[in-house]
């Protein structure tokens, strides 16, 4: 049951050598760039017009490789399978997990099975970014030369494709590069606790939504990389107009249209399983186990190249699969596969009609699709409709076994039975709270108490994902209001509560009392000023408080040293978390920790009194993918902080290499508020600008307002975008 993986047309995208465009190529994709208007406005955002939806796409991702070449091209290599070709050999194991589910050639059978309108779209993702290419001859791709029609069907859900990498890729290679065991011998131990296939966490997101009349709501999402993926885009064909995108697609991800919104966030809901396959060796070749029976396991050579001292080298893989999915790894004698949703043509055809979407109804009928599953759906429409949806993709599994471990793949008994409804998902609609929020937090506290979902309505693995701090302010701050309008709106946003300290620093007050009321007791010199100025904060973030830098170096060491302390494989939420960081050191450890945190602040930055933000930074200096972050350059004091300290915007900083300030890699990268009315009035901000070059007025122009917690107007009709341009021009020109 071997076979050759071909990989068709993908050799002639990789050359070292620049693909030569045709005369003919460039002339067609000319004519069509005069049917397309891109408009930047003062800010940079593209404002896209086309007589066709492929016009409107076609110019989208002209526009998009205008913005930012680099980040579509790379999010294309990594699709492809193909990051060691450019990062060398480290890279290769995820280029193997990457082609275990999806390739170049089973990407262009479902290109050719896709339906017309949908192969127009696809041809027009493709021409718009290699008229980029042939008109921009001094930009010097690392990788791709040439982009194929067929491309933006190697992501396993038509989003972001997030599934893929769950999969753990230490595992993968040790599977792979080792010799391979069987498990006939003996039987299979217990399975050890693992992180749940479906519910590894990829990237954060909260958004909010508040109903009232007149007819208005209203997004405070994305918690995301800072920089990447996302920006501003308005892409139109008369005579709708949608909002915003993601890099490299041509749909637009989470935005709005004239008449409705959508907002993703991140989803533990569980989407995808493990399955123990039992397999032995006869002759030479593999066999799996499956009711009662030796079923011959299929196999596939895959060859991958990757770049070694400057050259372009082959490493050959024999991969085996079962029909739950392709093996991943080993847990005992068994080896592992991974099902997962496998539909990359309907996840796209999710992600594109929903922008058409123009109420409640409409849209759910999208959603029937399934095609989205690692993200959960905020919605809102111009009549006063929200909505929330746990996930989409979901299995129905037969009850009885434990879906948070690997399950028996040797009997049907554990087999899916398909799928289950739109109707059966943990849904809310209209809830008499008058509001939603997630904030990659459980769904059964989304509208708060009373107008949430009952969780003893729904098995326990379509959410099981926990409250967190984030969530918990969210339904404090939306449910002091029966209405907000944009501006107030966008100040609960930047309620500066930090709930993660209200456990944390309570059980570090009565460890000090304790310590110095026991005879004899003494703390650490200098400890009890510090208690002093922690006793004093209100909790909430600053740039100009000392207290809440003192609070978090303090608990990121208390954290350090508690997580050295959790049962192998254990994963706490950050609830649990905190009550086992609380548990787990002793009142001495606690107080040292602290003052250990006081020497650090002192030795860094010559005072342990220091300012939160004069160490939490914005900075921008390259925009390469990898940013570079440097102390003596220009930087901004960013008063919000992590959210898992349940900051509602969210910016996560750390140190790097050479400096002593923290700088922000990952957070809020664009947040929109949006209220729909007989008119879209609307807000948003992105965390620097749109341009990723540092040369261009659009690389840090938002960067003030993002850091300071402010909005810019979003021109989204043609008359309001008409009193704005900087720039109106054809693709190409």
């Amino acid at each position: 049951m071997q076979k050759i993986s071909t990989l068709l047309l993908l050799l002639a995208a990789g050359q070292a050598s620049a693909q030569v465009f045709t005369p003919a190529e460039v002339a067609r994709w000319k004519q069509q760039a005069q049917r397309v208007t891109i408009v930047r406005d003062t800010w940079g955002v593209p404002h896209i017009t086309g007589k066709t939806d492929a016009d409107a796409v076609f110019g989208l991702l002209y526009g998009q490789c205008e913005d930012d070449f680099a980040r579509v091209e790379d999010n294309y290599i990594t699709a492809l399978g193909r990051q060691a070709e450019v990062q060398g050999e480290a890279a290769l194991y995820e280029d193997l997990r990457q082609r275990l589910f999806l390739d170049s050639a089973r990407a262009v059978g479902i290109y050719n099975r896709s339906p017309r309108w949908m192969k127009d779209l696809l041809h027009a993702f493709a021409d718009g970014t290699n008229y980029y290419l042939a008109t921009h001859p001094t930009v010097k791709p690392r990788l791709l030369h040439r982009f194929q029609p067929w491309m933006p069907l190697l992501f396993s859900e038509g989003s972001i494709g997030g599934n893929v990498s769950v999969v753990p890729v230490e595992r993968l290679k040790a599977f792979y590069s080792q010799p391979k065991g069987t498990s006939w011998q003996r039987p299979c131990p217990t399975p050890a606790s693992r992180p749940r296939a479906g519910g590894l966490q990829r990237l954060c997101h909260c958004a909010g939504q508040k109903r009232q009349r007149p007819p208005t709501a209203a997004h405070q999402p994305p918690h995301f990389l800072l920089f990447p993926l996302r920006g501003a885009a308005h892409q139109r064909r008369r005579p709708q107009y949608l909002r915003g995108r993601y890099v490299g697609q041509f749909f637009v991800y989470q935005g709005f249209n004239e008449k409705c919104g959508w907002m993703h966030t991140s989803s533990q809901a569980d989407s995808m399983d493990e399955y123990l396959e039992t397999v032995t060796e006869q002759g030479g070749k593999y066999f799996y186990q499956y009711e009662g029976k030796q079923v011959p396991m299929p196999t596939d050579t895959l060859s991958l190249y990757y770049i070694k001292d400057g050259r372009r080298q082959r490493r050959h893989f024999t991969t085996y699969r079962t029909p739950h999915g392709p093996v991943v790894g080993k847990q005992g004698d068994k080896w592992v596969t991974v099902k997962m949703m496998d539909t990359p043509l309907e996840a796209l055809e999710q992600s594109y009609l929903r922008t058409k979407a123009h109420d409640y109804t409409s849209f759910r009928e999208v959603m029937r699709l399934n095609g989205n599953a690692s993200n959960n759906t905020v919605f809102a429409d111009n009549t006063g409709t929200i909505a929330y949806w746990h996930g989409n993709f979901m299995p129905r599994r037969p009850a009885g076994y434990d879906w948070n471990q690997p399950v028996d793949g040797s009997t049907k008994a554990t087999e899916w039975q398909g799928l289950h409804k739109v109707e059966e998902l943990v849904q809310v609609r209209n809830p008499a709270s008058g509001f939603i929020q997630n904030c990659n937090s459980t769904p059964y506290t989304v509208s708060g108490p009373g107008s949430s979902p009952d969780k003893l309505n729904y098995p326990p693995y379509m959410a099981p994902d926990a409250e967190n701090y984030r969530g918990i302010n969210a339904v404090r701050v939306l449910s002091r209001k029966k209405a907000f309008t944009l501006d107030t709106l966008i100040a609960a946003a930047d309620d500066p509560h930090l709930a993660g300290f209200e456990e944390l620093l309570p059980a570090l007050f009565n460890d000090y009392q304790l310590t110095i009321d026991a005879p004899g007791g003494t703390a650490p010199e200098g400890v009890g000023e510090a208690i002093d100025l922690l006793r004093r904060w209100n909790l909430n973030y600053s740039a100009t408080s000392t207290a809440q830098t003192l609070a978090i170096y303090w608990a990121e060491r208390l954290q350090r040293l508690a997580r050295t302390r959790l049962p192998a494989g254990q994963s706490p939420s950050y609830l649990a978390f905190t009550s086992f960081v609380i548990a787990h050191t002793s009142p001495e450890e606690k107080l040292t920790a602290l003052a250990e945190t006081q020497a650090q602040l002192t030795r860094d930055f010559g005072s342990w009194k220091v300012a939160w933000g004069e160490v939490n930074r914005y900075q921008r200096l390259t925009g390469r993918i990898d940013e570079t972050f440097d102390d003596q350059q220009p930087s901004r004091p960013v008063a919000f902080t992590s959210s898992a300290w349940g900051s509602l915007a969210a910016f996560g900083a750390h140190t790097y290499p050479g400096t002593k300030k923290r700088y922000g890699n990952v957070g809020n990268s664009f947040v929109a508020v949006v209220e729909f009315g007989p008119r879209v009035v609307a807000r948003s901000v992105v965390t620097g600008g749109q341009a990723s070059r540092p040369d261009s007025p659009h690389f840090t122009d938002q960067a003030p307002l993002y850091c300071e917690g402010k909005f810019k107007d979003v021109w989204f009709y043609p008359e309001d975008v008409a009193k704005h341009v900087e720039r109106q021009y054809h693709p190409g020109e």
